[in-house]
């Protein structure tokens, strides 16, 4: 017999270790009184991870240059290659 630690996610228990159990094993499960905090998922990681860098370069910002910026693709373009 083998005891594994888990949580029930709100559809199905999941396994908070690494667990090879078969098609059709008997397992006993055994609620518990206290709670684990969720574990997230990999997507949600990700997400929280590019909501918080939102904004880490705005101390660069120059608010002057953007005119600049507008149409300088197409002035870069010209310049090397000529009037296309």
């Amino acid at each position: 017999m083998l005891a594994v630690q888990g949580y029930y996610d709100g559809t199905a228990f999941q396994p908070l270790e690494k667990l090879s159990v078969q098609l059709n094993q008997r397992v006993i499960i055994t609620v518990m009184d206290d709670f684990v905090e969720r574990q997230k998922s990999a997507e949600e990681e990700r997400k929280e991870k590019v909501k918080k860098m939102r904004g880490c370069l705005s101390e660069y910002a120059r608010p002057d240059a953007m005119d600049k910026e507008k149409g300088a693709w197409a002035r870069a373009v010209v310049e090397k290659y000529g009037n296309v």
